[in-house]
């Protein structure tokens, strides 16, 4: 064991160094073998452009040479009718064209002027046939390069007429120039190709016929010449199949069973690779080409490269296909690759030998510190004996590793106790997921499912439907989340339903990135259910406010929840002082007396403004601050407007005191601002609000309670004993509180609202104090 980083460093190093010498051995060869595969597609390809380059080059002259000629010929520059002219035309072309097998003129009486090459007995032969009506004659002359007549010799069996010859039928039918189909010349029996063009004599008829014979051998001459690779072969293709050109000319020519030459075709070639690679071109007796293809294909376990190029031209439709063996362009870089495989081994032994002398070397040290280590562990060797010499950066890192998992593992054990003794639910969950991690004992006594159920589940499991839209996990904009706190209903494990006080924060590594929510839960049911006996005890208490029997219940409930609710005030404030004198208390903990403070005071102030408002005090006046009254009374129906989804604001600016019976002018409020809730809940729009303003005019305040409801019925007369809008209303509250405000010096009137609604407006005295400021 004591050698095992010594063994891993030399078998590291050279393990490291073979596979990085394979690797750059192996990327070397397929990048290698890619190019030089794209560089054969390339020389396929340049192969078929410079066959069509070569072909239209071969050809061109030979429609040059003969549309000359009929141009000469039909503006009578050469009398076509004097075949002595015409003749010294004819072999000016064929001497200027070396590829030009014989150039003639046939006219549309049957004369003919024929000048072709000739193995003798001169180079040159030409073939003059004269008619006149039934007479004819054949006249066949040699002659030499300068022209001159070698021997003359007439035919009379010769028959040969013209205008008989496709060549001459097909021009005249098109009146353009054409191109017929390759075919083996009679007299030479090499391939070849002729092409004919019309002498024009008005718009619609013809003189006669010029034409060329071309023998294409020379294009499977070029074709042999031309390299691609050592196996590579191009040749041109006819559009009905026909091999035309290849480098091996016997391949071309194919005798029938009546003695008659012709092309082979492609899917009888005696080239078994070309047949492999372009017999699958024919479709329907047509070589189909629409482009330019590169390919590959296997033939006889070998794989080759081919491109096929498309037609040269409309009247010339060849196709130049050509192949090569895979293995001409690859096979000398997979030699090499094998030669580098073996370099790579040996440099990967002898780098493997140096490598464990210098492990050696640099694990000698760490060896002598792990032995001292082990002994002090068995009580062999006392820790104040002084250390082997060593690395100071293993030492130092030694050292700070052992503090700092001695701190993190404190550190875990008090948070673990902290997470598991926790009086309030505790869980862990996952950012992306949102599955439970861990949970403590508390969390599951709340839902009241195991740890082991709880694993696996997410939050919105436990949250009650009609609540999952408010989930735990809140997002920004951005994707991250964010800490919330919020009240929601969640469902336990038996199917009831409880109110839970949720909190969660997010918990984030050193690089910024979350790794869980802390979550904590409180089930506040039961103070769900306290606050809305409450509210439930308010709206009661105003609704029979005039009731003596009920007042007398709502004194005394005012009374004992006073105690309690000053109990709770002074214990958070001794609470309070107590958590200020402690050294390291939680500010959590202080954050959460703070709000039991507010909360008991918020609750002793609606417990003023109730036994305010249900004292039977209502021939007293006095002064008081009508914006302080006006929150008061607001309080007392918070909780209807809640439950109608009712928005209550109050714009009173600064005002004096006013002079009234205080608790006289709170019905009134209350009154006011019921009718408007359930005046705007009955309106359902989306505009759900209720607006309290307040201004001086004179010696008198003027209150308006402007609703966004449906407004008063014009047939209805308010202020009517008995004159009501609601089913189960007696008409009583809009005459009760005119009457109040009567007897408090003030009245009460009614505004239309041309945006909707309805608005009451009263007035109360200014006090005798403001109106002497």
């Amino acid at each position: 064991m004591r050698n095992s980083l010594g063994a891993l460093l030399a078998i590291g190093l050279a393990g490291l160094q073979f596979i990085a010498v394979l690797a750059v051995v192996f990327s070397s060869f397929l990048t290698s073998e890619r190019a030089l595969l794209d560089h054969a597609r390339e020389l396929l390809s340049d192969v078929g452009t410079n066959t069509i380059e070569h072909s239209r080059g071969f050809l061109g002259p030979a429609r040059g040479a003969a549309e000359l000629s009929a141009r000469l010929a039909q503006d009578r520059v050469i009398a076509s009718d004097v075949p002595e002219l015409l003749e010294q035309l004819l072999f000016q072309q064929l001497l200027l064209a070396p590829q030009f097998a014989g150039v003639y003129h046939g006219d549309e009486d049957g004369g003919f002027v024929y000048v072709m090459r000739s193995d003798g007995p001169g180079p040159f032969r030409t073939k003059i046939i004269r008619t006149d009506g039934e007479l004819r004659t054949t006249e066949l002359i040699w002659r030499d390069e300068n022209y001159r007549v070698i021997e003359r010799r007439w035919d009379p069996d010769d028959t040969y007429d013209p205008r008989t010859r496709p060549w001459y039928t097909r021009a005249r039918d098109r009146l353009t120039t054409i191109w017929t189909d390759p075919y083996i010349f009679f007299s030479s029996q090499q391939p070849g190709i002729t092409l004919a063009s019309p002498v024009l004599d008005g718009p619609d008829a013809i003189r006669g016929i010029v034409g060329v014979d071309i023998e294409i051998s020379d294009i499977s001459d070029f074709l042999a010449r031309l390299r691609i690779g050592a196996t590579g072969r191009a040749m041109i293709i006819h559009e009905n199949g026909d091999v035309i050109a290849h480098p091996n000319k016997d391949f071309l020519k194919t005798r029938d069973a009546d003695g008659t030459l012709r092309f082979v075709n492609i899917a009888e070639f005696e080239d078994p690779i070309a047949r492999a690679a372009f017999s699958g071109l024919m479709q329907g007796g047509r070589a189909q080409v629409e482009g330019e293809t590169l390919s590959q294909f296997t033939y006889d376990g070998e794989t080759y490269v081919s491109v096929v190029m498309p037609p040269i031209s409309d009247k010339l439709p060849w196709t130049i296909a050509a192949y090569a063996l895979e293995s001409d362009f690859t096979q000398v870089i997979k030699e090499n690759r094998l030669v580098n495989i073996w370099i790579a081994a040996v440099v990967a032994a002898v780098t493997g030998v140096f490598g464990l002398l210098l492990a050696n070397f640099i694990y000698k040290p760490v060896r002598a510190f792990a032995v001292r280590s082990a002994l002090i562990s068995q009580g062999e060797l006392d820790p104040g004996d002084p250390l082997p010499k060593t690395y100071q950066e293993l030492e130092n890192a030694n050292q700070t590793l052992m503090q700092q998992i001695a701190a993190r593992r404190e550190t875990e054990m008090e948070y673990g106790r902290t997470f598991a003794l926790s009086s309030r639910g505790m869980a862990q969950i996952d950012p992306e997921s949102e599955r439970f991690l861990r949970v403590n004992r508390k969390f599951c006594r709340i839902t009241g499912y195991s740890a082991s159920e709880l694993e696996g589940m997410t939050f919105s499991d436990v949250a009650h439907p009609e609540d999952r839209r408010a989930l735990i996990v809140a997002r920004d904009t951005d994707g991250s989340t964010r800490e919330i706190a919020r009240d929601i209903r969640c469902v336990r494990r038996n199917g009831s339903v409880i109110w839970a006080s949720v909190n969660a924060i997010q918990i984030l590594n050193q690089e910024g990135k979350p790794l869980h929510l802390v979550l904590t839960m409180d089930d506040i049911t039961q103070a769900k259910l306290s606050e809305d006996q409450i509210a439930e005890l308010n709206k009661d208490l105003s609704n029979l406010s005039r009731d003596h029997t009920m007042g007398q219940v709502a004194a005394g409930l005012a009374h004992e929840l006073n105690q309690p609710l000053t109990a709770i005030t002074q214990n958070a404030d001794s609470a309070l002082y107590a958590v200020d004198q402690m050294a390291g208390a939680d500010p959590d903990l202080r954050v959460m007396l703070e709000e039991i403070a507010e909360q008991s005071m918020r609750a002793g102030e609606i417990i003023k403004a109730l036994r305010s408002f249900i004292r039977r005090d209502e021939g007293i006046r006095s002064d008081f601050d009508l914006p302080e009254l006006v929150t008061q009374t607001t309080r007392l129906v918070v909780a209807e407007a809640r439950a109608a989804d009712v928005k209550i604001s109050a714009d009173l600016g600064a005002l004096p005191q006013v002079n009234a019976n205080r608790i006289q002018i709170a019905q009134v409020l209350v009154n006011l601002l019921r009718n408007a809730i359930e005046a705007v809940a009955e309106a359902g729009g989306d505009s759900r609000s209720i607006v309290v303003t307040a201004r001086v005019e004179g010696e008198q305040v003027h209150v308006a309670v402007t609703d966004t409801g449906p407004g008063v019925d014009p047939d209805i007369s308010l202020f009517t004993d008995f004159e009501t809008t609601k089913a189960s209303g007696l008409g009583l509250g809009l005459s009760i509180c005119r009457s109040i405000l009567a007897s408090n010096g003030g009245r009460l009137w009614h505004e239309p609202v041309v945006e909707g609604g309805a608005r009451f407006v009263f007035t109360i005295d200014v006090a005798t104090s403001g109106l002497s400021s």
